[in-house]
């Protein structure tokens, strides 16, 4: 969730040319994002010498890993912006841009709901994950507009047009890794 809070704020600083600002958020995410990886390492080696069943954690493993794509695809995201000149960037895309991420942020919220009560509301977890999934279903629906208005869009540099194309793939990715963890939640539901 942080990730994504600083991934906005990224976005947000980078949309209105402040530089500084960005780079702050943009490393604040690289950090962040080394540090879910390390945490993803230390859970897995857990979860190996643990004694839960071994389809249990094969479960949670797959989990860990699906939420670690969010932070994997955040971070790409501000590697994108840091390289993309916003200058360059047409204003009807930087504003798909805001809407994109604000998007993926509401689906990580609602990712973390379906995670907290997989336990002990495993009801609440399921309705959250149908919850990501119609959010993440939004954000389909304005990556693609988004990819719409890049193609009337005349962009001079054939390397912005491709720099612009990803960053909007990215942020539609992070939607789409809270969608894929959801389908990890409602597997360990319906396991217990």
């Amino acid at each position: 969730v942080s990730i994504v809070e600083d991934l906005e704020r990224a976005v947000k600083a980078w949309v209105n040319n402040d530089e500084k600002e960005m780079k702050i958020c943009a490393d604040r995410v690289s950090k962040a994002e080394k540090e879910a990886d390390n945490l993803r390492r230390d859970v897995m080696k857990d979860l190996a010498g643990g004694e839960l069943p071994a389809a249990d954690r094969e479960d949670l493993m797959h989990l860990v890993k699906r939420v670690d794509m969010v932070a994997d695809w955040s971070q790409e995201s501000t590697r994108i912006i840091r390289v993309l000149p916003v200058s360059k960037v047409p204003n009807t895309l930087r504003k798909a841009c805001l809407e994109l991420v604000e998007g993926a942020k509401e689906c990580v919220f609602t990712l973390r709901k379906s995670i907290s009560r997989i336990a002990e509301k495993p009801e609440e977890a399921l309705k959250a994950a149908d919850e990501v999934e119609r959010q993440e279903e939004k954000v389909d629906e304005l990556h693609e507009k988004a990819r719409g208005l890049l193609a009337k869009e005349t962009i001079k540099s054939a390397g912005v047009a491709v720099l612009i194309s990803q960053l909007l793939e990215s942020f539609e990715m992070v939607a789409d890794s809270c969608e894929d963890t959801c389908d990890q939640i409602r597997i360990i539901v319906v396991r217990q």
